[in-house]
């Protein structure tokens, strides 16, 4: 076979062993799952799938990475649908005529918490935006409520 053929014709072959390798390999079969999962914002779903996949190979670090990613997204879920709930509970506090320093207690105590909650978030590059963008809109909220609380 002439040498122009031969390099590109073993180039190309050991491209497809490498391709056949990922896709038929059980733990970077779960990693690409895991990524179509954390994509869409199944946070929890990809959790479990990387962390499935990383266990059958420490050495996948796809798997690594998204496992990494998803811890770190979930934090910000929880963070997200606390606020949530807890500016549920504060709103239900807000329509009474007086605020009792019980109410107020508590309403400090609830900011504080959230505060200190955010504090402990720490995006990576691919954290999703709207999550972040999100986790610092109800940051900012707890921040002005705590000052007027305050005065």
């Amino acid at each position: 076979m002439n040498n122009r053929y031969f390099f590109p014709f073993v180039a190309f072959a050991l491209l497809l062993v490498m391709a056949l390798y990922f896709f038929l390999n059980p733990s970077y079969e779960k990693s690409l799952r895991a990524k179509y999962y954390y994509e869409l914002g199944d946070y929890r779903e990809a959790l479990k799938l990387s962390k499935e996949a990383f266990s059958q190979n420490v050495y996948n670090r796809m798997a690594s990475t998204i496992m990494a990613q998803s811890i770190t997204s979930l934090k910000y879920v929880e963070y997200i649908e606390d606020a949530k709930k807890y500016k549920k509970e504060l709103d239900a506090i807000a329509t009474h005529e007086v605020i009792s320093k019980g109410d107020r207690a508590k309403i400090r105590l609830i900011c504080e918490i959230m505060l200190s909650s955010y504090k402990k978030l720490a995006p990576s590059v691919v954290t999703d935006t709207t999550l972040v963008e999100d986790a610092a809109k109800y940051h900012r909220e707890f921040e002005k409520l705590l000052e007027k609380v305050n005065q």
